[in-house]
């Protein structure tokens, strides 16, 4: 689903991603791991479209898109959640949703049951403002409407920071259920060690920058792949 070769991206004069290559398919997870500062919320945004990258390609079913803006990027497939969220704290839960409409055809502008299955508190706060709930579920407001676009690559950046524990084992169950449909990709990146380390099919691991790890879950050792995430 998503192939992505020698990316390079800068902020001004500050080189902060370094010929990073990854790979991430369909029913799989893809772990983006590392200390704080390497650069995973920027190569999520660099894949989603909201920072232009400097050099290398990305490409989503095979075609490179890595010069698409992210509103088309959206279109095409690529479902963000940022870190922080980013939902809309005047509008209600309702009205958050119905912003993930602007991806899909008209005939489509319809909140799918299944995303109140996922998140069943999302159907009793309906009415209620976004930034009256509280940040466990707001993050599931944020996932919810990254759904809403039908995504076939979904980003998720840090979505256990801040949560309560019994909404980070909900969060989880939904990623596994995602990724059991099999008809995405998900790229998570992630602090939480055990969480991610459950979660993930392969590992990606980011220093200053560059990879100094990529390897499948039973190709590397849980003691192995600690010490190169940890500070």
């Amino acid at each position: 689903m998503l192939t992505i070769d020698n990316l390079t991206l800068h902020y001004g004069k500050s080189q902060i991603l370094h010929d990073v290559s990854l790979t991430a398919a369909l029913g799989e997870v893809t772990c983006v791991m590392g200390t704080n500062g390497v650069g995973k919320t920027s190569l999520l945004k660099a894949i989603a479209g909201t920072h232009l990258p400097s050099g290398g390609t990305v490409r989503l079913e095979g075609a490179a898109v890595e010069r698409l803006p992210a509103h088309r990027l959206a279109r095409r497939g690529i479902g963000y959640v940022p870190q922080g969220r980013d939902i809309f704290p005047l509008m209600t839960v309702t009205e958050n949703l119905e912003t993930g409409f602007a991806c899909l055809p008209r005939p489509e502008h319809r909140i799918p049951d299944h995303v109140y299955e996922l998140f069943p508190v999302l159907r009793d706060m309906q009415h209620r403002r976004g930034g009256d709930l509280s940040g466990g579920q707001q993050q599931q407001l944020a996932i919810a409407r990254a759904l809403i676009t039908r995504p076939k690559l979904l980003l998720l950046d840090e979505p256990t920071e801040g949560i309560q524990p019994n909404i980070i084992q909900h969060i989880g169950e939904v990623i596994r259920l995602l990724r059991e449909r099999g008809d995405m990709a998900i790229v998570l990146v992630e602090q939480y060690f055990d969480f991610a380390y459950d979660l993930a099919d392969r590992f990606v691991v980011l220093r200053r920058g560059a990879v100094i790890e990529d390897a499948r879950k039973g190709a590397i050792a849980k003691e192995a792949l600690l010490p190169l995430v940890s500070v």
